[in-house]
C-alpha cells in the first residue's frame, strides 16, 4: 500500500484529518498577561505587544488581553485567564517591589529590568509558576525581547499559543518556533511508534521515500495542521488550498532526497532512529520556512535555506546518534 500511495491520495487521506473548526477555535481562545511597575514603562511593553497589525489598528481582543494592575490590590479579572505576569522596572525596582500577592496566581512572574548600561540577562528557562526570574535588557524592543522574555512569555501560554499570536502580532515568531518544536517532538514520537518500517518521509509528496501509509498520513498530517496553526497565529484564516500549495515549495527546497540518504547510510542497522531523525529535523525546516514565508513575505534564498539544511542535519544525526546510544545501553 505504501508503494501505491500517491500523492493524490496522500493529500485525500491527510485532508480528512485536518480540523480546520479547532483552528479557529484555537484562535479565539482567551488569555490574559498582567503588566505592572513602571507606568511609563508599562505603556511602552504594551504598545509594542499591540504593534504590527493590519492598518495600524489594535482589535479590542487584543487591547483587553492586556491588563494593567496593582498587586496590592485585588485582581478585577478572570484569574484562571492569566497566564503570565510582567513587572517592569529599572535597576532594583524588582527587589524592592512586593510580589507576594502575585504569586497566588500560580503563573510565572517576568520581572523585566530596563538597564540600558547593561548586558542581557535572565533565566535559561521559565520561573516556574508561582516564582519570580528577572530578565536585565538594555531596551524594550522587538530585537532585544526575542532572545528569551518573547520565548519565556510563549512558553507561559501552553495552550492558547495561536491565540497569544493573533493578538500580539510581535510575540508571532516565538509562537510560530514553540508550534513548530511541539509538531517535530510529535512527528518523532509517531516515527519511533513504529517499528516494521524500513523508512519514513518527512513530507511525503516532498521526499518521495517508501513508508507505510499509516505513517505518512500521521506526519504528513501533523504538518500539516503545523502550517495551519502558524498561519492562524500570524493572523490568516485557514486556507488549505493555499497551504498544499506552499507546502512543496518549502519543502523542495531543502535537499530532503539528499537528507535521507545521509541518515539511512549513516546507521544502516538503527531504522527507528533515523525514522525519528528524518520526521523530528523535517518537521522543524516546515515550520521555519513557512514562518521565514511569513515574516519576510518571500521564501528563504538558496544560501539561506542551505544553512538551515545543515543545522538541521546535524540536529539530526545528534537525534539518531542518541536513540541508537540508548539502545545500546538497554541491549547490555
Amino acid at each position: 500500500m505504501a508503494s501505491a500511495l500517491g500523492a493524490r491520495d496522500l493529500f485525500r487521506l491527510v485532508r480528512k484529518g485536518i480540523d480546520v473548526n479547532a483552528v479557529h477555535a484555537n484562535v479565539r481562545k482567551p488569555f490574559r498577561f498582567l503588566l505592572c511597575g513602571d507606568l511609563a514603562l508599562i505603556a511602552e511593553m504594551r504598545a509594542l505587544l499591540l504593534s504590527g497589525h493590519d492598518d495600524d489598528t489594535v482589535p479590542i481582543d487584543a487591547a483587553s488581553c492586556l491588563e494593567t494592575i496593582d498587586p496590592r490590590r485585588p485582581l478585577p479579572i478572570v484569574t484562571s485567564e492569566v497566564r503570565v505576569v510582567l513587572f517592569l522596572g529599572h535597576r532594583g525596582d524588582a527587589s524592592s517591589a512586593d510580589l507576594e500577592p502575585l504569586k497566588t496566581l500560580r503563573v510565572p512572574i517576568l520581572a523585566i529590568t530596563l538597564d540600558p548600561g547593561a548586558a542581557l540577562g535572565g533565566p535559561s528557562a521559565l520561573p516556574t509558576a508561582g516564582t519570580v526570574g528577572e530578565y536585565v535588557v538594555p531596551a524594550l524592543t522587538r530585537e532585544v525581547l526575542r532572545g528569551r522574555v518573547f520565548p519565556h512569555i510563549v512558553d507561559a501560554s501552553k495552550g492558547v499559543e495561536i491565540a497569544v499570536g493573533r493578538r500580539l502580532p510581535p510575540l508571532r515568531e516565538s509562537v510560530a518556533a514553540k508550534l513548530t518544536r511541539d509538531a517535530a517532538n510529535n512527528a518523532l514520537k509517531v516515527a519511533l511508534a513504529s517499528a516494521v518500517v524500513d523508512h519514513i518521509p518527512v513530507v511525503g509528496i516532498v521526499l518521495g521515500a517508501f513508508a507505510s501509509a499509516g505513517d505518512m498520513v500521521a506526519i504528513t498530517g501533523i504538518q500539516m495542521m503545523l502550517l495551519l496553526h502558524i498561519q492562524a497565529a500570524y493572523g490568516r484564516d485557514p486556507d488549505v488550498q493555499r497551504m498544499w500549495q506552499l507546502l512543496p515549495v518549502i519543502g523542495g527546497g531543502f535537499g530532503w532526497r539528499t537528507l535521507a540518504r545521509e541518515l539511512v547510510g549513516f546507521v544502516p542497522v538503527a531504522g527507528i532512529a533515523i525514522k525519528g531523525a528524518i520526521a523530528y529535523a523535517g518537521t522543524i525546516v516546515v515550520g521555519e520556512g513557512v514562518t521565514f514565508f511569513l515574516e519576510h513575505g518571500q521564501h528563504m534564498s538558496k544560501g539561506q535555506a542551505a544553512q538551515v539544511y545543515d543545522r538541521t542535519k546535524d540536529d539530526a544525526m545528534r537525534f539518531a546518534r542518541d536513540i541508537v546510544s540508548r539502545f545500546k545501553r538497554g541491549g547490555r
